[in-house]
């Protein structure tokens, strides 16, 4: 579990695997910084670029699937869980009111 921590906003809870995946995006894909970490302000944009991208990559892989299948004459498929966007939203709104703030996020600590 991980728990993403700031004085500017509450608690981030995420489960293990989610949490993991957006340290990944953010750049931190080695055990040590995925462990344990922090994001400073001036670093934050760059987190928010990183986070929008991978999420418009995965919404455009899932439409070009739908768009493969559909032409082949079969039914689209159906993507089960929760999405990237749902699970990355609520980090990148506490990036924006850390940057408002000028606060840190940490995790791990």
């Amino acid at each position: 579990m991980y728990k993403f921590k700031s004085p500017a906003t509450g608690d981030l809870i995420m489960l293990e695997p989610n949490g993991r995946q957006i340290l990944t995006i953010l750049g931190r894909s080695d055990a040590a910084s995925q462990a344990k970490g922090i994001l400073l302000p001036e670093h934050m944009p760059e987190a928010i670029a990183a986070l929008e991208a991978a999420i418009q990559a995965d919404e455009d892989q899932k439409a070009q699937l739908v768009k493969e299948a559909l032409a082949k004459g079969e039914a689209a498929p159906r993507f089960e869980g929760i999405s990237l966007r749902q699970r990355a939203v609520p980090f990148i709104d506490m990036i924006k009111r850390c940057i408002k703030e000028e606060k840190e996020i940490v995790w791990g600590v």
